[in-house]
């Protein structure tokens, strides 16, 4: 393969095939970025129904995460738009070695956004982990877009009288986990709302959207119905020809069969 070509995916590994993208030719990047590759066991976490949980990725061991970390992130930046910018979630657990990387790479850090979900597991000698990280970076923070009043104008208020542009725009963002109860799905994806509100604030239509680790293709499929185009890859398998099937038929949920 010699090109990549926009509004396409692509059963790749993401270092791979972000090489064959020339410089500065991608406006966002929306990614949550795996723990590894390679994983065979399914998991049936949070009532899961194991048998429509689609095999998924196993553990980086710790002491490879950095350089794995740091291999992509070298790749974005270098295809990145001098008016592009980045937003990556990770886990605490990973946290340290993203957040190192993103330093060495040479992005610049504008938030860090909490993510808070609905429910977190259950436990007896430590508080419950109900959040996810988000890191909202950039190439260059005199060049990168953002649409301030994309989703309220400065004038909207709620029944109290406070300002809607500024609730929405506070770091802690309180969105719910989506539940595909009956339908196929991976073990883990980020809700349609989270990707919308990224894609409002941080581009514009037409504008190019990759994900490098795609999974079950929401950022694609979500960027693809707000008028943006897509770019993705995929190194699984399973997890492509999934995201590959529900933009081809535009379809955002899949029944299992």
């Amino acid at each position: 393969m010699k090109k990549i070509e926009v509004d396409k995916i692509y059963n790749l590994n993401c270092v791979e095939g972000m090489k064959l993208i020339p410089d500065r030719k991608i406006d966002l990047v929306v990614t949550d970025p795996p723990f590894a590759i390679d994983f065979k066991a399914k998991k049936a976490n949070y009532n899961r129904t194991a048998s429509r949980v689609m095999s998924g990725y196993n553990e980086i061991h710790a002491k490879d995460y950095y350089n794995f970390t740091f291999d992509w992130m070298s790749q974005v930046f270098r295809i990145l738009k001098e008016s592009g910018s980045m937003y990556v979630f990770s886990g605490w657990n990973n946290l340290g070695d993203i957040l190192r990387s993103i330093d060495d790479v040479g992005f610049t850090v504008i938030n860090h956004i909490i993510w808070k979900y609905q429910f977190g597991v259950v436990t007896k000698k430590k508080f419950v982990t109900s959040h996810y990280h988000c890191l909202y970076v950039c190439k260059n923070d005199k060049e990168r877009k953002f649409f301030p009043f994309a989703r309220y104008d400065k004038d909207s208020h709620n029944e109290e009288g406070r300002s809607l542009h500024y609730k929405d725009k506070e770091d802690v963002w309180e969105i719910k986990r989506e539940y595909w109860t009956g339908d196929e799905k991976t073990p883990t994806k980020l809700p349609a709302e989270l990707i919308k509100k990224i894609l409002q604030y941080s581009s514009e239509k037409k504008d190019v959207i990759l994900d490098p680790f795609l999974g079950s293709g929401q950022v694609a499929v979500v960027s693809k119905s707000m008028g943006r185009r897509f770019l993705g890859f995929e190194i699984v398998s399973q997890y492509y020809k999934f995201a590959k099937k529900r933009l081809d038929k535009n379809l955002y949920r899949i029944k299992s069969d």
